[in-house]
């Protein structure tokens, strides 16, 4: 990949670079992952007399047992201190919370994956994006490096490396490629490239 160029035209700013073929490929196929997983979410949704009556979409009540679909989907609200009742309280609030807002946050998700593999060529090579496909990259891409960072387990601490005999060590160059493309990108489109 190289870096983004971004270029004024009369129509707003847009933001050019280039992938290789095995790089189009690899994100083309990290991103339709991370949709087939929030398609499976959503499939697990339990049914709900009310949806069919009012049209209000719920989803589930419960976090995903997943590491990594608990990583894109997190609870709402996390306790700064114990609470008296205990955490029935924080549970009850994440749960309402969640079965309210998880359809709009996965149609969000879905929604920015596929602004990417539209305009991801296929087979690589040059392209450009608007500012609002640049959006839906970044949070696209930051989907893809979330799931990666709950599979690698990567905290605050790191890894920062792997040895290369590791069998998760190809992972985490994707996951640093990852980071430099996003990277490049805001910075891109904060105007500093």
């Amino acid at each position: 990949m190289r870096k983004w160029k971004r270029v004024e035209t009369d129509q707003g700013p847009r933001f050019r670079s280039t992938l290789a073929p095995h790089e189009a490929a690899l994100l083309r196929s990290l991103v339709s992952s991370v949709v087939g997983m929030l398609d499976d979410r959503e499939a697990s949704s339990p049914a709900d007399e009310l949806e069919q009556i009012t049209g209000m979409r719920t989803g589930n009540a419960t976090p995903p047992d997943d590491a990594t679909m608990a990583r894109l989907l997190p609870d709402f609200f996390r306790q700064q201190r114990e609470h008296p009742a205990g955490s029935a309280v924080a549970e009850s609030l994440n749960a309402a919370l969640r079965s309210l807002h998880e359809p709009e946050i996965i149609d969000a998700k879905r929604e920015s994956a596929q602004q990417l593999l539209e305009s991801c060529p296929a087979d690589g090579g040059k392209f450009e994006l608007t500012e609002e496909q640049a959006g839906a990259w970044i949070a696209a891409v930051n989907d893809v490096r979330l799931s990666l960072g709950a599979m690698l387990q990567i905290g605050p601490e790191g890894p920062d490396r792997l040895p290369s005999e590791h069998p998760l060590a190809g992972h985490l160059d994707v996951y640093q490629w990852l980071t430099v493309l996003q990277e490049y990108l805001v910075l891109a489109l904060m105007g500093q490239m």
